[in-house]
């Protein structure tokens, strides 16, 4: 192969298997005729791209991207919207909450980097969500309940996730909720700011119209005993989340005025919290650190005081519409350095914004508390992380940090009262292979209450609960996930939907010859693909409006991308792992030995097929195949 090099590119893309000059190489006439057959011929081996590879929702991210793109084509009388939609939800019910607040795992794995940039999933993932509220797309009831019930204990993303995947499995499900709302971290945890309230509503409300029945304001443990559960419903999932903050064991921490971070948002998005006082010390270095340094600095241009000097009757909603100003000074600190600090780049440069000041390496010694035992100050410590992981305090002056208010947001627990027979001593439940509780038949878990991590975590392990529900409810023993553990697509699936049924039987072939799904078992690397095939595309961004700027002038955070961005933010995929319909395999073929498929037979990743009465094993297709999704493997 002669591909040559293009002028100016990146030097690391490939190009070309060989250099100019290159005067020595193996034969390959021993390895390639035989008496008429070849030693090694194609085979199409379908492999789970990087990108999905790093969700922890599973999503079929590039099946997704290959509808917004147009390479796989909706049903008559659906667009594509639509079409996209349906794909991403059978993993993911909530693709708008997470277009707006998902840090976007994915895209650091995007194998695009080794060409330029990363394809914009999020933003992508954000224009099909807000297409389907807007297109108001409903999720349909099963076709054929099972009579079984399923209690769910939790309210959160989890637990409604989970409701959803059961119900799509005709189960009927009832979610328990100890607070007056559905939505958990999505309601009370994060800044109303961050997620339009209609986004994360309306797609709550579309996963209730399955036939989801709600217990608000129950809490299980106390209003209900477990033992009521075990003889009311066929299984229980648990997800109640972590709603208690961690303080940590140093002397002062316990003052009135030092709190944890997640009781710090949930009274801002309750409306109770009218004003902050002047100084503001934040422990932390993660997301929910820097949400609180960001809703401390918007609370201080509204007092929450009349002219009488009477408290104000307030919601969340006005103290969002209040702009950020009244010289308060927040101070965030972490324990790492700035430069690996847990939050994400795009919420470190929201706190900076409005003059966040951000402080890495340093510990907590002690609070400094007043006569009257109130928080006046902090004391730290310079420190670093030993290879352990575990931080250790190094040479230097000790500094104190002035705070009328501290607080800490290090980590979340759950809070087990009435539950103590689960806890596994950690205020935490233990989760088996199949996410079942340990020792508690019947009864499986997820979400943060195993270990806090992200939304999309919590969404992931609601999915994998809920097959393990369904195979026990079905009378099977759940199964051990397997190592790659995410939504595939799969080509015999996409031949059935692409096949006219006739009286019931598939028209189409569902064997198709030389695949193998490894899927499961493996992610396919940028080495594995033929990166010179892909122009260098820019990454079309989408819209983000400092936090400073949005309080005050209100609007929307992040603007979701236009129908023609996203089509062209799409076509960046590289479609890694499977066949992107590029026709090089046939163009380059010495023997003409690949040809299509017929249209009647055709499937995303069943485009081509192999001759191999004419392939001579010649290893062309495999380094001109964009997605590495040739391998020369049979023969071996």
């Amino acid at each position: 192969m002669t591909v040559g090099k293009q002028q100016g590119e990146t030097t690391g893309r490939t190009f070309r298997r060989y250099q100019d000059g290159e005067a020595e190489f193996d034969s390959f006439q021993e390895q390639i005729f035989k008496a008429g057959w070849s030693h090694k011929c194609p085979v199409y081996v379908q492999r789970t791209p990087a990108c999905q590879g790093q969700c922890p929702a599973g999503e079929d991210i590039r099946g997704w991207l290959d509808v917004v793109r147009g390479l796989d084509k909706p049903p008559t009388g659906v667009t594509w919207q639509e079409h996209a939609f349906r794909r991403l939800t059978r993993a993911n019910p909530f693709p708008g909450v997470m277009g707006y607040v998902c840090p976007a795992p994915c895209e650091e794995g995007c194998n695009r980097r080794a060409v330029e940039d990363f394809v914009g999933i999020n933003a992508v993932e954000q224009f099909v969500g807000e297409a389907a509220i807007k297109g108001q797309y409903g999720f349909k009831k099963p076709e054929k309940e099972t009579g079984k019930r399923v209690a769910i204990i939790g309210g959160g993303v989890a637990g409604l996730a989970a409701a959803y995947q059961l119900r799509l499995r005709g189960h009927g499900c009832t979610i328990f909720e100890s607070r007056a709302e559905l939505g958990g971290m999505l309601r009370y945890g994060l800044p109303n700011y961050r997620t339009p309230p209609a986004v994360v509503q309306g797609e709550i409300q579309r996963i209730l119209d399955m036939g989801v029945e709600v217990h608000t304001n129950t809490r299980i443990g106390v209003d209900i005993k477990i033992d009521d559960l075990d003889r009311d419903f066929d299984a229980v999932f648990w997800a109640i989340g972590t709603q208690n903050g961690r303080i940590p064991n140093i002397p002062g921490a316990n003052a009135p005025n030092c709190v944890g971070g997640i009781e710090f948002l949930r009274q801002f998005n309750d409306g109770k919290l009218p004003s902050v006082p002047g100084r503001i010390v934040v422990i932390g270095g993660g997301d929910t650190s820097i949400d609180v340094t960001t809703v401390a600095r918007k609370l201080g241009g509204f007092s929450g005081i009349d002219g009488e000097g009477k408290p104000l009757t307030y919601t969340a909603d006005m103290v969002t519409s209040a702009a950020a100003h009244s010289g308060q000074k927040v101070t965030l600190t972490s324990t790492l350095p700035l430069d690996r600090m847990r939050a994400s780049a795009r919420e470190v440069a929201d706190a900076r914004s409005l003059e966040v000041e951000i402080l890495g390496g340093l510990m907590p010694l002690s609070v400094t508390c007043n006569a009257k035992g109130v928080a006046v100050g902090v004391r730290f410590a310079p420190c670093h992380h030993g290879a352990d992981g575990h931080r250790v305090r190094i040479e230097g002056d000790e500094i104190e940090i002035p705070a009328d208010l501290v607080v800490f947001a290090i980590g979340q627990y759950a809070d087990m009262t009435g539950l103590e027979s689960l806890d596994n001593g950690r205020q935490a439940i233990s989760a088996g292979p199949a996410l079942e509780v340990i020792g508690r038949p019947r009864h499986f878990v997820g979400g943060d209450v195993i270990a806090p991590h992200l939304l999309a975590t919590a969404i992931g392990h609601a999915a994998a609960a809920a097959e393990s529900i369904d195979a026990l409810l079905r009378g099977e023993t759940p199964a051990r996930r397997p190592r790659i553990d995410k939504r595939h697509y799969d080509i015999r699936e996409g031949l059935v939907e692409n096949a006219k049924p006739v009286n019931g039987v598939v028209t189409s072939r569902t064997f198709v010859h030389n695949f193998e799904n490894r899927s499961t078992q493996e992610v396919i690397k940028a080495d594995s693909l033929f990166l010179g095939h892909f122009e260098t595309t820019p990454r079309i961004h989408r819209e983000e409006r400092r936090l400073a700027d949005l309080f005050a002038r209100g609007g929307e955070r992040i603007m979701p991308l236009t129908e023609e961005q996203a089509v062209k933010e799409a076509k960046r995929c590289m479609s890694c792992g499977l066949c992107l319909e590029c026709d090089n395999c046939m163009v380059f073929c010495p023997q003409a030995a690949v040809s299509k498929v017929p249209r009647d037979q055709h499937a995303i990743g069943y485009y081509v097929t192999t001759d191999y009465k004419r392939c001579i094993g010649c290893h062309i297709c495999q380094d001109v195949c964009p997605a590495g999704y040739i391998q020369m493997g049979l023969g071996e």
